[in-house]
């Protein structure tokens, strides 16, 4: 699938990841679909998309014009057929569990045409463990934006054992179309760059904390002042998620075994009491 031959993109997934996805295929000019099984999800997305969007009309980043445009190419639907059957690539951002995304791979291999390529959002998982879902274990690849896909500007591109060079040249483009930067990985491995830097860093973050070395506060504190960060890890951590982090040491600990990667006690507390951080509005912070 050449990059000049995609019209259509589906978004599967409307959390904060997938939506802001779908907005920025949408700016960049494709129709763009946005589809979630919940109905209050595609309704949230879009009330958080058009204040993000008008936020930026009154800053001068786009013209009403091009605010007006962009919504017209999105359209919102619960309905997994109506939105990848005429879709050229498709993104998938749900949770970060393996076995549902294998379960709904399966199902854009049977509705999508032939020649879309599939790609997944997910930060941890690689996607040979996905693409044998399906039966186009070529068109399958890692597409990983980071934490809000409109600011962020890199983008993980993965390519599995069985990734065909077209599929891997194409996502790089679109990354490139969508105003971003790609890098490419020419091969599988858990976490990818930036989340095998991150996760080092968070498991260190703990682990001071869990041996009461010094509080949270002073953490992200020792990593703004010192080492130059936006943001210390724990802040970090509650912008995207606690339970997110969870799965994804989960993931990490449950593929390698190693005991040194599972999931800390603290990150797990916080995780059964559903104390998920900023979306939750409490984490290590309170919001």
């Amino acid at each position: 699938m050449a990059m000049e031959k995609i019209r259509t993109i589906a978004v599967i997934g409307a959390g904060a990841m997938g939506s802001q996805i779908a907005m920025l295929c949408a700016l960049a000019g494709f129709k763009t679909y946005l589809q979630d099984i919940s109905e209050t999800s595609l309704q949230k997305a879009l009330d958080s998309l058009k204040f993000q969007m008008s936020r930026r009309v009154e800053k001068k980043r786009i013209t009403e014009t091009e605010y007006k445009m962009a919504f017209a190419r999105m359209h919102l639907t619960t309905d997994l057929a109506e939105a990848v059957g005429t879709s050229d690539f498709i993104v998938e951002a749900i949770v970060e569990k393996l076995e549902e995304k294998r379960q709904l791979f399966a199902k854009l291999d049977e509705l999508a045409p032939k020649h879309a390529i599939l790609a997944t959002n997910s930060s941890t998982i690689v996607n040979s463990k996905i693409a044998t879902a399906t039966s186009r274990p070529d068109k399958v690849c890692n597409m990983h934006f980071f934490n809000p896909p409109l600011k962020m500007d890199l983008v993980e591109v993965v390519t599995g054992p069985e990734t065909s060079e077209e599929t891997a040249r194409t996502a790089v483009k679109l990354v490139k179309k969508l105003g971003k930067t790609p890098i490419l990985l020419r091969k599988e491995i858990s976490g990818f760059i930036a989340n095998r830097l991150l996760g080092a860093m968070n498991r260190e973050a703990l682990s001071l904390l869990e041996q009461g070395i010094a509080t949270h506060e002073e953490i992200d504190l020792a990593a703004r002042e010192a080492l130059g960060h936006p943001m210390g890890p724990f802040a970090l951590m509650d912008m995207t998620g606690l339970d997110v982090n969870y799965y994804v040491q989960l993931q990490q600990y449950e593929e390698s075994g190693d005991p040194l990667l599972k999931p800390s006690r603290i990150l797990q507390e916080k995780f059964e009491k559903g104390e998920l951080g900023r979306k939750s509005g409490k984490g290590f912070y309170t919001y």
